[in-house]
């Protein structure tokens, strides 16, 4: 952890009103930095922000539908007015297309039978939503002395565990939308720091494990809290922290 990215050091994280997305804001909160919390419902977001005030963290809300482009570019511009730069984005807002993530649910993604208009849903919230919210922050990262992007994805988009006919994900079904869709913020992070590498940029793909929230029916064995560990890590990475990494709790994932 680099105590000078700590320091004033201004953060935001989308879909940040719930779950890991507030875990990771407080988080990073209560290392001192000031964290913007992207919320599609504002008053979710600005209930959010009011606990993590309350615990002496200094938190604020902001509008943001990673889906709407106006709604990207305003939360860009509110951003730049209000504190010239950023310094740490964390992309996690994310669906799953079947509302859940258990097997009952998880059988609308087969993909011999799924609807690709769920698919077509899934990956403009997991994967367009990355691009668009990165490069519209993206000037604003480059103003920074030390930026960090993490993009938060899953052991789901892992080929090589997804491959083992009896491995940790076989009791799932195929899936054509949320698995692939994780997959693709994998590659579109090696991407992003192969791009941006000459200029500082460290940009990693973390995974939370499985964590107690909705999408699973609080069936995870993880408290967000822990989940959002790897992502404040990630975020508060030193000069010769890596980059282009996907990475658990205990290190390095197979992509």
């Amino acid at each position: 952890m680099n105590q000078n990215i700590i320091d004033g050091t201004v953060a935001l994280v989308t879909g940040a009103n719930r779950g890991i997305g507030r875990a990771a804001a407080e988080g990073l909160a209560a290392l001192g930095m000031t964290v913007l919390l992207g919320a599609r419902d504002v008053r979710r977001g600005e209930e959010a922000a009011a606990a993590i005030r309350a615990a002496g963290g200094d938190a604020h809300a902001i509008a943001l539908d990673v889906t709407d482009p106006a709604s990207v570019a305003e939360a860009a511009r509110q951003v730049e007015e209000r504190f010239g730069r950023l310094d740490v984005l964390v992309n996690n807002a994310g669906v799953t297309g079947s509302g859940r993530v258990m097997p009952q649910h998880a059988l609308d993604q087969v993909p011999s039978t799924v609807d690709l208009d769920m698919v077509r849903a899934v990956f403009e919230v997991n994967v367009f939503a990355v691009i668009a919210v990165t490069n519209a922050l993206l000037p604003l990262l480059r103003r920074s002395p030390s930026p960090r992007v993490v993009n938060v994805s899953s052991t789901a988009g892992s080929l090589a565990v997804n491959a083992i006919p009896d491995g940790p994900l076989s009791a799932l079904p195929a899936s054509a939308a949320y698995s692939p869709s994780k997959t693709a913020v994998n590659a579109l992070t090696i991407q992003y720091a192969n791009e941006l590498r000459k200029d500082g940029v460290l940009v990693n793909a973390a995974d939370p494990g499985f964590v107690d929230t909705e999408i699973n029916d609080h069936t995870g064995f993880l408290t967000p809290a822990q989940g959002a560990a790897i992502i404040v890590r990630l975020a508060t990475l030193g000069p010769d922290g890596p980059t282009a990494s996907f990475t658990g709790q205990d290190g390095p994932l197979p992509w």
